[in-house]
């Protein structure tokens, strides 16, 4: 039985992934550096700003020492942007109400910093229908390790074959995936529907019923 529905926020609960990839490219335009779309969508997507960083400095040279600096600046980007950008969505509030309703426990889990985890749930209106919010703030590893999805499940009081995790992109699916919970892949945050989830989460008990 599917007790719990974790949640990635990014590309999964709020179509924020252009706003990082700008408030990441704003920060760094200022000492000379962009990222490339491409290079967004085939290596960057997904990680942790503070990994981005890292990455950068592997491949072009970013100093190290600007890490911080760089970090605090994007994320502070990033807040303006959800502020003008972040607003409630109807299919999300109704699905997340519903599954609360049936009693599913709720959990958002993002490689993004709390702050901007928090603001955005609170700024779609989703906040009210969560139980827990694991931010990359509150792991060692973010995704791909699965370490985000372990403490949730323990914090939650879950075992992994009773929880379902929404990811949409390969780190994240990746991160699901060694958690030994069962995956349900979205493509864009409109493919987040009530009646979807509880189509997978069917398919998934009639699956275990078969065993």
């Amino acid at each position: 039985m599917i007790k719990a529905i974790l949640f990635d926020m990014d590309g999964v609960l709020i179509d924020a992934k252009d706003w990082h990839y700008d408030a990441l490219n704003r920060a760094l335009e200022h000492f000379g550096y962009t990222i490339s779309r491409e290079s967004h969508l085939s290596t960057f997507d997904g990680l942790p700003t503070r990994q981005k960083l890292k990455l950068l400095s592997k491949s072009r040279g970013l100093p190290t020492g600007m890490h911080e600096f760089l970090n605090a600046l994007k994320q502070s980007y990033t807040l303006e942007i959800s502020h003008q950008r972040c607003k409630p969505v109807f299919n999300h509030q109704y699905a997340l109400s519903r599954l609360k309703r049936d009693q599913y426990k709720i959990a958002v889990c993002s490689n993004s910093v709390r702050q901007s985890v928090e603001a955005m749930m609170r700024l779609s209106a989703l906040y009210p229908f969560l139980d827990i919010m694991i931010s990359n703030e509150d792991v060692v590893h973010g995704k791909p390790d699965p370490e985000m999805y372990c403490t949730a499940m323990a914090s939650l009081g879950v075992s992994a074959d009773e929880c379902l995790v929404l990811e949409d992109n390969e780190h994240g699916i990746a991160a699901a995936l060694a958690s030994g919970a069962h995956l349900m892949k979205i493509s864009q945050p409109r493919d987040v529907t009530y009646q979807a989830i509880k189509a997978r989460i069917t398919e998934i008990e009639n699956d275990a019923g078969k065993i």
